[in-house]
């Protein structure tokens, strides 16, 4: 008898724990494992930083459609700080209360119905490291976002710090470095992902050598590391952490070691929870140049995994597949881009998917469960390389592409897509992209090359003193086909089929960099560019319906949206502020001045603001 009720208390004693759980996770502002899940299909919050844990930027909204969006007006605005760069983080929304981030790592809370701040958290980080000398920020103080989980604000500290906060009150409940207490180069810049109780983030800084890039995940109770993948490998003698870094050191060659390999994780990643996979992409080697790199009269030998798209087991970190985009990379090609996930339709037949545009040019479509190539088409003019193997997707790259201190080169492009967010429609089955139709940049390796700490170095000759080797400039080998004015200069919206591999339609403006795209369910496209201008588009079509100058005229973010008291809001942040001079922000080519007044008068301080839209 006494067993029996035992086991009844029991088997009631763990109904009732699951049945709080439940109640729990229903809970609006508890951000639990079920609620991240399911973000992607939660049209009425914003909560990661790409909405969902495939990243589409696609919410099922629709009171704001093609109908409408054009009367679109001013709801409030928030001074987030006093600036230093641009504003590169999506904000978050939740129960009333928008998350974000700000430079310097400053992160606050603000009622979502009237601006007005709830709390603000500044981890007083040590702006010498933005300072000559002591500079390890390679393009701006710059912070990508933050994370939600259970009850807590996930914070990447650019110094180096992963913090959370209470989200009530903003007070810290644990801080933690998780780089190299040595290091000179290791900062933290992107958004942090979180699954199953793991916070997994990179590490940027490949710009500073010596620099080895790493992914890592972290407890999010106590913040202690629970795995980390190493990019590149390590020095032979130490031995290799895994057969992963075994088989990557087989692809470089000479002392590498010495100036770390680079790799570093600083933008795109995405989660499969059903293969429990997460994915990331790698940036360019250190140095640029190969033969600082791996050695001067050797062959260059692929370079494992820079400029590659990998996933590893979410639990362990074991390394799972690779794709690398850009072997031998020389051009800074980074594969650290915004990675999307979706199922889409491949010659009638439904894969499993994970999509990226390169700075190298490249649409790439990839199996996200094999890592099997797909298909990669150009989205911008190319001549670095003249084609992709239909098969393993290797670049065909172009003789006259390679570079040494006694011939440089000018390729195309520099970079067709790096931090402007792009989104998909699982209502058109397109993705909508920023990017550069066509730029330009020249590379020769410097005759002699020492890194100094605290100073950027690329093993390159820039060409000072006009002391450059010869270049030799590849034509134009791949380009869709776009009526473009000005010669082809200037940035655009396209809004790409990747079924196919074609171009549906494309909008002047914007860029590579800067601002972004949102999709939604009332067929629409909003796209935020870095010249200040909010833009909305229809997304079947492509016809213009919104041009907003919004105030602000440079460093913007991407957009969000959501509903709240029954009212969806349209929400981005943009400006500079003091010190913005470096990074993304200003008017790029293909910009243009603003037609009407802004929506919201620039702040007499000069401050960036959150700017929230809405209809009447």
């Amino acid at each position: 008898m006494r067993t029996h009720m035992t086991r009844f208390l029991v088997t009631m004693a763990v109904a009732l724990a699951a049945s709080a759980a439940s109640v729990r996770a229903l809970q609006t502002g508890f951000f639990s494992d079920d609620a991240l899940r399911n973000a992607g299909a939660n049209s009425e919050e914003w909560l990661m930083i790409n909405h969902g844990y495939y990243e589409q930027r696609y919410s099922g909204l629709d009171q704001i459609d093609d109908s409408n969006v054009e009367g679109l007006v001013p709801a409030w605005s928030f001074e987030v700080g006093s600036g230093g760069g641009p504003q590169e983080a999506t904000p978050l929304y939740a129960d009333g209360v928008i998350y974000s981030i700000t430079n310097w790592s400053i992160t606050f809370a603000v009622d979502a119905r009237t601006g007005e701040e709830i709390w603000r958290y500044d981890p007083d980080v040590d702006r010498s490291i933005d300072e000559p000398g002591t500079d390890r920020l390679c393009c701006g103080v710059i912070s990508r976002g933050v994370a939600l989980y259970e009850d807590t604000v996930i914070v990447p500290v650019i110094d180096g710090h992963l913090a959370a906060l209470d989200k009530e009150t903003g007070e810290e409940l644990w801080k933690v470095l998780i780089v190299p207490p040595e290091s000179v180069s290791h900062t933290l810049t992107m958004a942090p992902r979180v699954m199953d109780g793991k916070i997994v983030i990179g590490t940027a800084g490949a710009e500073f050598p010596p620099f080895r890039g790493y992914v890592a995940a972290f407890d999010v109770e106590d913040g202690s590391e629970i795995w980390r993948f190493w990019t590149v490998p390590g020095n032979p003698a130490d031995g290799f952490e895994n057969e992963a870094m075994e088989r990557a050191a087989e692809t470089w060659t000479g002392e590498w070691w010495v100036l770390g390999g680079g790799g570093s994780v600083w933008d795109g990643m995405a989660y499969d929870p059903d293969l429990n996979l997460v994915y990331f992409g790698t940036g360019n080697g250190t140095p640029w140049a190969i033969e600082w790199r791996q050695g001067f009269d050797t062959e260059p030998l692929d370079n494992l995994y820079v400029a590659s798209i990998v996933a590893v087991d979410a639990d362990t970190g074991e390394y799972a597949w690779h794709f690398q985009t850009t072997p031998s990379d020389i051009w800074d090609y980074d594969a650290v881009q915004h990675l999307l996930l979706a199922d889409i339709d491949i010659d009638g037949q439904v894969r499993p998917v994970i999509m990226q545009v390169n700075k190298n040019g490249f649409f790439y479509v990839i199996d996200r469960a094999t890592g099997e190539f797909i298909s990669a088409e150009a989205v911008a003019e190319v001549s670095w390389a003249t084609g992709i193997d239909p098969v393993t997707g290797r670049p065909e790259v172009h003789p006259d592409a390679w570079y040494s201190t006694e011939q440089g080169v000018t390729v195309r492009p520099v970079q067709a897509h790096n931090t402007a967010q792009m989104a998909f429609s699982p209502d058109t089955g397109l993705v909508y992209v920023p990017v550069a139709h066509s730029n330009a940049f020249s590379f020769a390796t410097a005759e002699e090359y020492e890194p100094t700490p605290g100073q950027q170095s690329f093993g390159l000759n820039l060409g000072r003193g006009g002391n450059a080797p010869p270049r030799a400039v590849p034509p134009i080998s791949m380009s869709p086909e776009r009526d473009m004015p000005e010669g082809g200069r200037g940035g655009i919206l396209s809004a790409w089929d990747p079924s196919t591999q074609t171009e549906r339609w494309f909008g002047l403006g914007g860029g590579q960099s800067g601002g972004g795209a949102l999709a939604t369910a009332g067929n629409l496209v909003f796209q935020v560019i870095n010249d200040g201008r909010l833009m909305a588009y229809s997304a079947d079509d492509g016809e213009l319906l919104l041009e907003v100058p919004t105030g602000q005229s440079g460093g913007m973010s991407p957009p969000m949206t959501y509903m709240l008291d029954g009212k969806q809001y349209v929400a981005l942040a943009g400006g500079m502020g003091a010190r913005g001079g470096r990074g993304f922000g200003g008017r790029g080519r293909g910009n243009q001045e603003p037609t009407s007044p802004p929506a919201f008068p620039r702040p007499e301080s000069g401050n960036p603001t959150l700017m929230v839209f809405t209809l009447p």
